[in-house]
């Protein structure tokens, strides 16, 4: 593979569709270079990295003084130079040289998954760098954002600052409000004293914001302060030290380590009775990365396994031939580019919610969350699933690590874990639909949508998605009726079944335009999401096969 960026169409038009003609002229050129650079040196960095290149903790210097310094290797020092100079998260806040206007989170997405096609444990801290900048740019107060924000945004013309946002302690975990790293008041400043458990990018990052207690706050999350913390000058004045890295499944690109604040100076963000809130409006810009990293898994996996099954034979023939590799390849496809049409259209609300002179409505900003949240969890998911097919495609090989496919797999699962497991998410969108009545809105939106497609009102695909609707007011409404606390039992079956309809209101809206190629992704996506299981003597995987997976994605040399 030579290109990522070539060799995606529907990342092209999607873009194409969403830019203006201007904007897209530039980011075309610029990620053609950017597909170039990540199916090639980023690529090969990363496998380096992972085999043997992982981050080490330096404790001691060889004097025996404390330094608690994370190495790097080269090549990964490397990517950092490459693919912050590009504007991944510098963009988003400041101007284009060349357009003289910001290029705004759809742009820097588009970026982030490519990126992950290659090196998803480095797209973490390209998200942490993001949601840094947000935080900063949003709540810092202008001393701290004139002293910190430009290095944050750095693209090449001055010192990088990437960024860390630490939240997870021993004794909570995904309950925040358990946190115990306490605040106090010293002047113009806080000190920090307590541990994050899971800090990612610890040792690499300029600048960390932490959330902490301060001194008579409420317990839970209301009582949550936001602190930014500089880096270097904390660790090299010994006020604060790692502990250990983790040593981890996956993603092993990113230093995620045991952080020990011991008098940490540390600068005040916000009000401070709102940090929590603060967080987890930069944990969901972090959700939106993480289900960009899972479709770019998702992706490297489909083009891995169609290109061994057009080289592979087995038994006289090649892989492809064969119908089962025929329906795997296609649903690959279909789910792949479906699922990535509906992200990108997530996106495309998520640059209106986030901005800092937003005119969005009420409405819209739940919304997101909703979406973002069923979003998360389904293409979360979906990494692994694909990241198993393509193994399984290859065989035995699928299991050697002379090939992708067992890191794609061991970096997938993490991707359930970070930012909110199925569990958490499936939570947020209960909570959604009993503080906001997000169902309704759902359910509105998504009729709203179906009643605008143009053609036969009564076709079978939209006829069907209709009951199908139906049957998620009927199903949401009968867990209403349920003791509270049993409603979680059937959270997560709601964000799945949201999801799908989700995705199939977008396949249909994209098979608007005529294209055949769309209209099958439409027709099967549909019927295998929701249609009666059944023998044919033609089924549609195979009939469309070198429609969507032959014709539409020629193997590159």
């Amino acid at each position: 593979m030579s290109n990522f960026y070539e060799q995606d169409p529907n990342l092209q038009e999607i873009l194409e569709s969403m830019m203006s003609e201007e904007f897209y002229k530039w980011a075309d050129q610029e990620l053609k270079e950017f597909g170039k650079l990540c199916a090639g040196p980023v690529d090969e960095r990363a496998v380096q990295t992972d085999r043997e290149g992982a981050p080490r903790l330096i404790r001691y210097d060889r004097m025996g003084e404390e330094v608690s310094e994370v190495w790097l290797n080269e090549g990964y020092k490397q990517t950092i130079a490459d693919v912050y100079k590009t504007g991944i998260v510098g963009y988003i806040h400041k101007s284009i040289p060349t357009l003289g206007h910001k290029g705004g989170y759809l742009y820097s997405f588009a970026q982030g998954y490519l990126l992950s096609h290659a090196e998803p444990g480095f797209y973490c801290p390209v998200t942490l760098t993001m949601a840094t900048a947000y935080l900063i740019d949003h709540y810092a107060d202008k001393e701290l954002k004139d002293r910190y924000l430009p290095h944050v945004l750095a693209t090449g013309d001055r010192e990088l600052y990437e960024g860390a946002t630490f939240l997870t302690e021993r004794q909570g975990g995904s309950d925040v409000g358990a946190n115990q790293v306490k605040a106090v008041k010293e002047g113009d400043h806080y000190i920090l004293h307590g541990e994050k458990y899971f800090a990612s990018n610890a040792g690499a990052c300029g600048v960390a914001m932490v959330l902490a207690r301060q001194d008579g706050a409420p317990d839970g999350t209301r009582g949550l302060s936001l602190f930014l913390v500089p880096w270097e000058e904390n660790r090299s004045n010994k006020r604060l030290r790692i502990r250990r890295l983790k040593d981890k499944l996956g993603v092993r690109a990113v230093p995620s380590a045991e952080v020990e604040f011991e008098g940490t100076t540390a600068y005040l963000v916000g009000e401070a009775d709102r940090g929590f809130y603060y967080m987890m409006e930069a944990l969901n810009l972090s959700r939106v990365c993480n289900a960009a990293a899972s479709l770019g898994i998702m992706r490297r996996a489909f083009l891995e396994a169609r290109d061994y099954a057009n080289a592979r034979k087995a038994f006289g023939k090649r892989l492809n031939e064969y119908p089962m590799v025929r329906e795997t390849l296609t649903s690959l496809a279909v789910k792949q580019e479906t699922e990535t049409n509906a992200l990108f259209s997530v996106i495309e609300l998520f640059d209106k919610v986030m901005a800092v002179d937003s005119k969005a409505s009420q409405q819209e900003k739940i919304l997101l969350r909703l979406f973002i949240a069923i979003m998360k969890k389904e293409t979360a998911e979906q990494a692994i699933a694909f990241s198993h097919q393509a193994i399984e495609l290859h065989g035995g090989n699928g299991y050697i690590e002379d090939f992708v496919t067992p890191r794609l797999l061991r970096d997938a699962q993490v991707l359930t874990v970070w930012e909110g497991t199925a569990n958490i998410l499936g939570l947020e969108v209960l909570r959604l639909i009993h503080n906001y009545q997000a169902d309704k809105l759902f359910l509105d939106e998504m009729n709203r949508r179906l009643e605008n497609l143009a053609g036969d009102p009564s076709s079978y695909c939209r006829q069907l998605l209709q009951s199908k609707l139906e049957e998620l007011a009927v199903f949401i409404g009968d867990i209403k009726q349920l003791d509270k606390h049993l409603q979680t039992y059937y959270s997560k079956r709601i964000a799945e079944k949201m999801a799908v309809i989700f995705e199939s209101v977008i396949a249909l809206e994209k098979a608007e335009d005529g294209q055949e190629r769309k209209q099958a992704i439409a027709e099967i996506y549909v019927e295998k999401a929701f249609g009666p299981e059944k023998v044919e003597s033609d089924p549609l995987p195979n009939r469309y096969f070198e429609l969507i997976v032959g014709a539409r994605n020629p193997v590159t040399a």
